[in-house]
This record gives C-alpha cells, structure tokens and sequence, in this order.
C-alpha cells in the first residue's frame, strides 16, 4: 500500500487497505491517521467513517481522554487529490473515475467547502490550544457553515462550557448527536451542560449511554457520581 501511495499519492484503495493493516497491527494511531485521510478525500466512504469510529473508541481506551495529542500528523489533501478521486456509492469498481463521469456530484464545489470548513477548523483547534475560547467559536462557527461535522460541534461546545454558555454547548453537543448518535465526546460534554444547568436525571440518561460505549470510561463514572450527588 505504501509503494502504491507513492505512485499515486491519496489513492483511496490503498489509504483505505494499509489502514486495516495498521489496525490489524493494533497500530491504531497509523490507522486512524489515514482513515482521516481517505475522508479528506472522499467523506462518503462508509468504510472509513466505521474506522475512525473504532480508532477514536480504541485510543480511547488505550491513551484515555487526551489520546489526540499521541496522534502522528494528519497530512492536508491538496484539492487537486480529492478532485481526481470518486468512490461513486453504487460500487467499487469505479473507485477510481474522475469526477466530470458524475457531473451531479459537482465535486469541485463540495471539495473547496470542504477544504475551506476543515482549514477553518483547525484554525479554531489552534485558538483552543492558545486559549482562545471565544475566537475559536467563531472559526468553528464559519466552518459548521460549510460543513456540519460532529467534531466540529463538540469541539465549540467545549469552548461553550469553558465561557459557561452552556445552553449553547447542550445544544451543539444535541447537532452533534443528530450526526452521530453514540459520540462519546458530545455525550460527555453535553452531560456536563446539563449538571450546570441543573438538569441532572438527563445528565445521567447521557452518561448511562456514553457508558454502554465505554463502561470503563473513568471521566463519565466520575461525572455520574457527580450528578447522582447534586
């Protein structure tokens, strides 16, 4: 898979194939970089939705809540990569047609979109890491514009409870559930919106779900005996 990504750099075959090698290897780290990566550029391959799913729930489990920091770089795919690439839903066979073979998709758009939203998201990343809270929801805010991605919303909702809205951060924290409904990140987070809203019985009901995830989560069972005592 290496050799093939030198000659053709972002294929979506090999990306996808060396990934399940890595994971194989319990390499979840390798492999979670280039599911990210195959999704860069095609976000409609199912396959590599399920496999950052299962990277995120195994790094969690293996590195705890700071796991992202342990993470390799994530290389950016140039527009270029994600143009010539086409994973069409109907099938595999086609893996590899250019875009003009499906002009409905009009790829060249949703490339730039999604380009420019996940630019702006980790502009919004680096303001957090600076502190930043409040700059960082308004890139984050910019980018949910161009693309409603789940960790772009658990990622302002952790800059809402950080400034204490925390109405705004239960209700990013609900987009985010719409996406994808056992996120751990939004359930926690959203969980922790509630206790400082006082809404404990639905503060509990999303930390008893994030735990059916990952019952060994030791920031939730801290947080449940938090909210069974309030």
């Amino acid at each position: 898979c290496r050799s093939a990504l030198e000659l053709v750099p972002f294929g979506i075959k090999p990306l996808l194939r060396r990934a399940a090698a890595y994971e194989a290897l319990e390499r979840y780290s390798l492999a979670y970089v280039d599911y990210k990566t195959a999704l860069q550029v095609d976000c409609s391959v199912q396959a590599a939705h399920d496999g950052v799913s299962r990277m995120t729930k195994a790094l969690l489990e293996k590195d705890g809540v700071n796991w992202r920091q342990n993470l390799p770089p994530i290389p950016t795919v140039p527009i270029s990569a994600q143009m010539r690439w086409s994973v069409p839903s109907a099938g595999a066979p086609r893996a590899n047609a250019p875009p003009a073979t499906a002009p409905q998709r009009k790829p060249d758009q949703t490339a730039a979109g999604m380009e420019r939203a996940r630019i702006l998201k980790e502009e919004g990343n680096e303001l957090v890491k600076k502190g930043n809270h409040k700059k960082a929801v308004e890139k984050y805010t910019e980018s949910l514009k161009l693309n409603q991605e789940c960790a772009t919303y658990t990622n302002r909702a952790l800059c809402y409870l950080t400034l204490k809205k925390y109405k705004e951060a239960a209700q990013d924290c609900t987009e985010a559930l719409k996406l994808d409904p056992k996120n751990v990140k939004a359930l926690y987070r959203r969980a922790q919106a509630l206790k400082e809203l006082k809404d404990y019985k639905s503060g509990i009901a999303d930390i008893k779900t994030l735990l059916k995830t990952e019952p060994k989560n030791t920031a939730a069972l801290r947080l449940l005996q938090e909210l069974n005592r309030a």
